[in-house]
Parts: structure tokens; sequence; C-alpha cells
């Protein structure tokens, strides 16, 4: 007995009471890595990632990103002293190329590879099988029905015959597209496969949407271009306002073509509660391929119809307007002639601007310097009182009663200091306002062909206005791909909601005094009250071949095979002698 005891206690890997195990109780490194990989590769690891993918996509959406918005970004860290260099470290203002983004992606595609290559392998396994055995007691499984069948005819063919009941279970299953085996006595037969395929097909365009995500990060890149009209544009770098390339895609990469603004139509909603919504916003424009432009062709962008030249989209993204200035110095040379394209502030397109005249401007004192004006552009503008009590804003989008308010500065506009500046506004830390006589800041607002004199002996009028338009050139090779997997993954969700597994099994056997035993049993392999109304229906066509025609013997049947009677037995049953059990 004592050598029992310690035997048992060498076996047990508890510690004991000094600590000691006892010896050497682990699984060891490669235990530990196959423990590791089996928890990465499992389906609820790879739900785990896809949800922290989703959360990690959300500062994506939240904090201006470099790839989408340099100018953003830059404003945000002039104006948030405290947060920019947090998120500058957590690279959330390039999150989709993070440290940390990249790590759950990485993982979620080796969780997904992990998991769909052995279950893909498994059912190509259980496809080339024969459908499961039948169970040696039909009668404890959930849905269940049964009786006796002497039939008519000659003696040669008393009871039917089991045979003859086994090839008509045989022939009705595989008329309801079950895949149908013999058993010996039985007939074995399993549907809803497609289940299993849904299940598959998901994972693998989640797979696919993976791969397409990176195969656009790698080799796609984008670049935005203002256009005003009759302004036109090449496929070169030195022509994007801003270029994003990517490892794969660099400025090698871009396909020769160009288009031309020729005109941008928008049309507004001038009544009812949706004043001055868009309902026409398209950009007419011409296109050509390579570096011939005599060959263009016409063609119309609109939102969310992007025009597609050489693999690339071009897409409408923004509209504004462009004022028309004319500025002269005190000798009367003209030193800025041509638009100026204004930044919507508002859905109204109140929009804010600036004109810059960087050299050949000299005062009536014969000293050249630079000139700076800042402008307010409303396309219909508000009346002069709600203009000072609100400031000038604009109350509808297009060009009804088209006003700007200007201010002029001179002195130094810090172009040649090195550092970026935006096209939309003034640096006044080096500049002077400009004043009336009698010292008030000169502040006036102009309409088409107004202007005024500068009190350095300038002049500038507002002589007319143009239209802009902001287009994004996109090359995005794995595009159709995603669209192409999101379907599938859409596909693949509805069959496995609602394709379900069952399977059948139909048992007959003949006894020495001609009369037939036949059993039906269904099981499904996900909750589902198909499988009893589908046995149901099978076990009444079966009643063509087998009939239930002789009562049930009166003999016990052991304990555990006993059910209680059912509702539905009224349905199966063919006769007094037929019993059918449906287990809750």
């Amino acid at each position: 007995m004592t050598s029992d005891l310690d035997a048992a206690e060498r076996l047990s890997s508890a510690p004991t009471e000094d600590g000691d195990t006892g010896g050497e109780v682990g699984i060891g490194v490669v235990g530990w890595l196959r423990w590791m990989w089996r928890q990465l590769t499992s389906m609820r690891t790879a739900l785990i990632l896809l949800f922290l993918l989703s959360l990690a996509a959300i500062p994506g959406s939240l904090v201006p990103q470099i790839s989408a918005s340099p100018t953003k970004v830059a404003a945000f860290v002039a104006n948030h002293h405290t947060l920019a260099p947090i998120y500058q470290k957590l690279g959330l203002f390039h999150v989709y190329s993070s440290f940390w983004f990249s790590a759950i992606y990485l993982l979620l595609f080796i969780s997904l590879a992990g998991c769909i290559v052995p279950r893909t392998w498994q059912f190509v396994g259980v496809l080339r099988a024969q459908p499961p055995a039948a169970p040696k007691h039909l009668v404890r499984l959930p849905v269940y029905a049964s009786w006796r069948s002497r039939g008519s005819g000659s003696d040669s063919n008393a009871g039917a015959g089991a045979e003859r009941t086994l090839d008509a279970a045989e022939a009705l299953l595989r008329k309801r597209r079950f895949r149908v085996a013999r058993d010996g006595d039985a007939i074995t037969s399993e549907k809803g496969y497609l289940r299993e395929v849904g299940n598959l097909l998901f994972h693998i365009s989640l797979f696919g949407m993976l791969i397409a995500f990176a195969v656009g990060k790698l080799f796609g890149g984008m670049g935005t271009v203002l256009l005003i009209e009759g302004k036109g544009f090449s496929n070169n770098v030195s022509q994007y306002d801003d270029f994003m390339p990517s490892t794969f895609y660099t400025a090698d990469s871009l396909d020769p073509f160009g288009f031309k603004l020729d005109r941008f139509e928008a049309t507004y909603q001038t009544t009812g509660d949706q004043l001055g919504t868009a309902r026409t916003f398209q950009a007419n424009v011409s296109y050509w391929t390579g570096s011939d432009a005599s060959t263009a062709k016409k063609a119309t962008i609109r939102v969310n119809d992007p025009l597609t030249v050489d693999g690339s989209n071009v897409y409408l993204t923004a509209h504004g307007y462009a004022p028309v200035f004319k500025v002269t110095d005190a000798k009367g040379n003209v030193v800025f002639d041509g638009p100026t394209p204004c930044l919507p502030q508002d859905g109204n397109i109140t929009s804010v601007c600036a004109i810059k005249v960087n050299d050949g401007y000299v005062d009536n004192n014969g000293t050249a310097t630079q000139i700076g004006i800042s402008g307010i552009f409303t396309p219909t503008a508000a009346t002069d009182a709600s203009v000072k009590k609100l400031g000038p804003h604009s109350i509808f989008p297009d060009l009804a009663d088209p006003k700007i308010y200007l201010t002029a500065y001179h002195g130094d506009l810090g172009n040649n200091s090195g550092a970026p500046q935006s096209i939309y506004q003034l640096d006044t830390k080096h500049m002077a306002q400009y004043k009336f006589a009698d010292g008030t800041p000169l502040t006036l607002p102009l309409a088409p062909n107004q202007g005024f004199k500068l009190p350095s002996g300038g002049t500038v009028t507002f002589t007319g206005i143009q239209q802009w338009a902001n287009f994004t050139v996109a090359h995005n090779p794995g595009t159709g791909w995603a669209l192409t997997s999101s379907m599938l993954a859409v596909l693949g969700l509805i069959g496995s909601l609602f394709v379900q597994r069952r399977r059948i099994w139909v048992r007959a056997v003949t006894s020495p005094d001609g009369t037939t035993t036949v059993e039906l049993a269904g099981l499904a392999r996900s909750e589902s009250a198909r499988i009893a109304e589908e046995l149901a229906e099978l076990a009444l066509e079966l009643q063509d071949t087998a009939p239930a025609d002789v009562e049930a013997d009166a003999e016990p049947i052991e304990e555990s095979a006993v059910q209680e009677p059912s509702a539905d037995d009224d349905k199966v049953a063919a006769g007094p002698t037929t019993t059918t059990t449906t287990k809750e």
C-alpha cells in the first residue's frame, strides 16, 4: 500500500510543502510554442484581433492624418502644444502606418491564415468521406419515428421488404439533395455543407480584404490638386499640391495623362428646409492619355463618380470660388492680375483668401515692398446689420450678391524664411496694416468691378469671379479585390447563418415473421425546428412503400428508450402503430 502511495506522489505534478515539484514537470519550450500557436490561430483570437483592428482605426478618423492633409496636421501641432508631442510619439498622425496598427494587422493576418488552412483541409476531408454511420440506438436521438409494416401482396413480398424500404428512402433523400450512403441495414445521409462553406468563405474573404488593404498600401498612392476653371493638370509630381507615395509607388510610377477643368457647375435648392443644399455638383473636364493634349476627350466628374484614366481614379472632392484681382503699384505697373482661390469655412461657402504680392511693387516713395491682402469672400453677402452683429458671412452658397471684405498690409510676407505657409492666410508678424487718413484700419467691402487706392499709391481692383475644384488622383490597385472580398464575405455570412447542417438515418429490418420495422432519426448540428418537419415529411412519403399496418407489440422495451408522447406523433404516424418522439 505504501509503495502505491509513493508511486502516486511521484506521478503528481502538485508542488510539495517545501516548494519542490518532485522532478521536472512541464511542457517544455516546444510545448509552449505549440500552445501559443494554437491560441493565436483560434477563432476567438481572430475575432478579438478583428475587434481591436476596428478600434485602432478610430483615431485615423478623429485625428488629422499626414497622408490626407499635412496642412491640418501642421495646424493641430501649432494649436495643441501639449497633445501634439504625445500624438507624435504614439503615431496618431499616421495611424495606418504606425507600429501598433501594423502589429495588430499582422497578427490578424497570421491568425486568419492559421484558422483557415487546417479548417479547409478538414472540410475537404469531410466532403470526401461518407456520411457518419447510423447509431446503434436511433431511439435515443432528439428526433425519432418508427413503425412496423407487413405490406400487401404475395408472401414473397411480405412486409414490403427491408431492401425495398431502404431503396425508397435513398431515392427520397437524394431528391431532397442529401448526401446518401448505405450502411448495412441503414441509410445514412447528411445535408447543409453550405453552412461550413459559408463560414470558410467569410473568413477567406476577410483574409482577402487584409491582402487587398496591404496591396493598396504598398502599391498605391494619391495626390491632390486644385484647378481653377480653364487651367490644366499633367500627372507629374511637380504639379500636385500634395503627393503621398508608397513603398512601391513613387514619382516614377505615375502614368502619363492629364486633364483640364473646362467648367464647374453647381446648383442649389432655393426654398424649403434644405435651403442651400447642392442639387447639381459636377466638373466638366477634358482629359487625355500620354502627352498629346490634342486627343482630349470630354468627361464629367461627379461626387462618387470618378474619372478613370490608365488605372488611376480622379475624384471630385471640393469646390469653391476664386475672386480675380488686379493690383498696380504707385507707378501704375500691374504687379498682380489673376484669380485667388478662397477656402470655404461653412456650408454657405463663406471663404477666406489671401493675395500675396512678393515682388515688383513700388510705393509712392520709390521703395520696393511686399503687399499682402487678406479677404473674406461671401457669395451671397448678409445684410449690413447682420454683418455688424456677426461679422462678414454668406447666407447662400450661390453667387446671388457676391462681396469680398479686404484688409491690406505691407512689409515682409515671410516667404523667404523657409517655413511652410498656407496660400489662404497671411503671416502678418512682420507686416503693418494700412490705415485711413483718420488712423482707422483699412478694411473695405468690394463688389465685382469695384476697387480702392492704397495709401502707398497703388490700386486694388476686384475684377471678377471664377470657380475652382479640388481633385484627388488615386491609384488603388487593391480596391477591386477589397470590393469583391466584401461581397463574398456578406454571402458567406448569409450562408453560415441561414443554412442548417443536419443528418437523417433510416433503418429497416425484416423479422422472421415477415414484418419490417422502420426507424427514422434526425440530428441537427445547430438548433433547428426544420429537422423535425423534414423527418415527418419523409416518414409520410415512406408510407407508400412501407405502410404502418401492424400494431405495436405490448412487450416492454428498455427503460432508456422510453419517450414521452409528442404532439408531433399525429403528424408523423400513418396509423395507431406509429410512434414518433421529439426530445426537447
